[in-house]
């Protein structure tokens, strides 16, 4: 991992704050949607798709602050849409930061050069920059030309200038792990902290449904990349947890935590998920009251079915690794394991 101590301290800390006032059910992010406008129109997402009224929509400074300071997550994840469209963005994220919350801002770096005087170097600001392979193979994914050198630009900039920056790649079912090392390999050159890696999921609204990974080919994607990874002796970082990058694989059964996630956007505080849209709650009390938790999750509900995504794992691994530390530290030590069985899914 290539997490800085300071966040692993303070998330650990707020972790065994929750076990010990014994909270079952708290949120390690707060996924924050000021706006789903977008200046790409990528065929995998389904922000894009809706009408002009809500692409209009805003989300305040102060109802973005309000909900950081309502959930209490320490970690707040600003995807879009485009956060850097939102002309309040920086005195956003300003207010997050004086509030000591780790920040990703996800972009895709279209904007990123024209606004980064806005943002000072901060441990807790992460600029998170979106590609999905090199050149023309990311250009293709976000259907337009030039985007891969604008982006890569704008990261080496923004590394320049002393900002944390991470990459955040989605894997589809059509990816190559060779050329797929090739491109972690460019990233890691740029100087980025570390890549964030997901596998494709079968988001419900979005256009392009046809590339989607199944929870077989998320398995054997990921073994061969850590294969490769383990042959070719890679020096590639990932802000993930080991346990999470070992369940990618096929060597942990987990299931999903939705609630260690939660989205506040545009409607409202959307349940269950990020992912899953079954309708939304006024307040994130009310998100937690009125979801009915255990309808959701592997063999539970036809929609989490193929899901393995971070957003809803990341916090299971996280709270196997404070609660099994010896088994996560063996899996650290030896890397990954890519030629054992795979494990069971997990039942519901």
């Amino acid at each position: 991992m290539a997490v800085p101590f300071i966040q692993q301290l303070r998330v650990g800390a707020y972790i065994l704050k929750q076990k010990l006032g014994g909270k079952k059910r708290y949120p390690l992010v707060l996924m924050l949607e000021p706006l789903f406008r977008c200046n790409l129109a990528c065929p995998g997402c389904g922000k894009i798709e809706y009408p002009t009224e809500i692409l209009d929509k805003r989300l305040s400074v102060e109802e973005c602050l309000a909900a950081a300071d309502e959930c209490g997550a320490p970690i707040v994840s600003i995807p879009g849409g485009e956060p850097l469209i939102h002309k309040e963005m920086a005195q956003i994220v300003a207010g997050l930061v004086a509030r000591k919350k780790f920040v990703y801002l996800c972009t895709n770096a279209l904007l990123l050069k024209k606004k980064m005087d806005q943002y000072e170097p901060s441990v807790y600001l992460t600029f998170s920059v979106h590609l999905d392979g090199l050149g023309e193979e990311h250009d293709r994914a976000v259907a337009q030309a030039g985007v891969f050198d604008i982006a890569t630009e704008a990261i080496r900039e923004a590394v320049r200038r002393g900002h944390r920056v991470t990459v955040n790649c989605t894997l589809f079912n059509n990816a190559v792990p060779q050329k797929v090392a090739e491109f972690f390999d460019y990233v890691m050159d740029m100087g980025v902290e570390s890549i964030t890696i997901s596998a494709g999921y079968a988001y419900e609204d979005a256009s392009d449904q046809e590339h989607f990974l199944t929870r077989t080919q998320t398995k054997n994607i990921f073994r061969e990349l850590f294969r490769i990874q383990k042959r070719e002796n890679k020096a590639w970082k990932f802000n993930q947890s080991i346990l999470y990058l070992d369940f990618l694989a096929g060597n942990q059964s987990y299931q999903c935590t939705p609630w260690g996630n939660v989205t506040r956007n545009v409607f409202g505080w959307q349940k269950p998920c990020y992912l899953v849209n079954e309708g939304h709650e006024p307040s994130h009390g009310a998100l937690m009251a009125n979801t009915d938790w255990d309808k959701w999750g592997v063999g539970r509900n036809p929609k989490c079915a193929d899901c393995m995504v971070h957003s809803g794992f990341e916090p299971t691994a996280v709270n196997d690794t404070l609660a099994h530390p010896f088994k996560a530290l063996k899996v650290w030590l030896k890397g990954v394991d890519t030629e054992g069985p795979m494990v069971e899914d997990a039942k519901g």
